[in-house]
């Protein structure tokens, strides 16, 4: 085997193809110069993953390795997943008056005026 065409990373390596960084800096130890993850973990008792938190990362792997340890620590999740800031988007709340105005006026959309019958239960 050649092992000029394989190269072996080690837990807190950083791959200079997956650093999203400065590679100088990280190198140094400079843990901001990785990107930055947000973590969602969905509990055992819910259905739907909830942000926890964020966390720097060389990689997914880190990131969701970090995010056990760090957010899972007495076992309250059973799913996590791990996204790289900069891939997210995100309305501005200063423009939610025009981004939500074309539902204001489809009041069928909440139907709050119906009468449900009893045997319907919560609903």
């Amino acid at each position: 085997m050649n092992n000029r065409f394989f190269r072996k990373f080690y837990y807190g390596d950083i791959p200079e193809d997956n650093a999203g960084g400065n590679m100088e800096v990280a190198k140094a130890g400079n843990a901001h110069a990785w990107p930055l993850w947000e973590v969602f973990v969905r509990s055992k008792q819910g259905l739907d993953h909830k942000h926890v938190g964020s966390l720097h990362a060389a990689d997914a792997t880190m990131a969701i390795e970090n995010a056990r340890d760090v957010y899972t620590r007495r076992q309250e999740g059973v799913s996590i997943w791990v996204v790289e800031s900069k891939f997210i988007t995100a309305s501005n709340p200063d423009e939610a008056g025009e981004l939500y105005e074309p539902a204001a006026d489809k009041i069928y959309r909440h139907p709050t005026f119906y009468e449900l019958p009893d045997e319907v239960g919560h609903m």
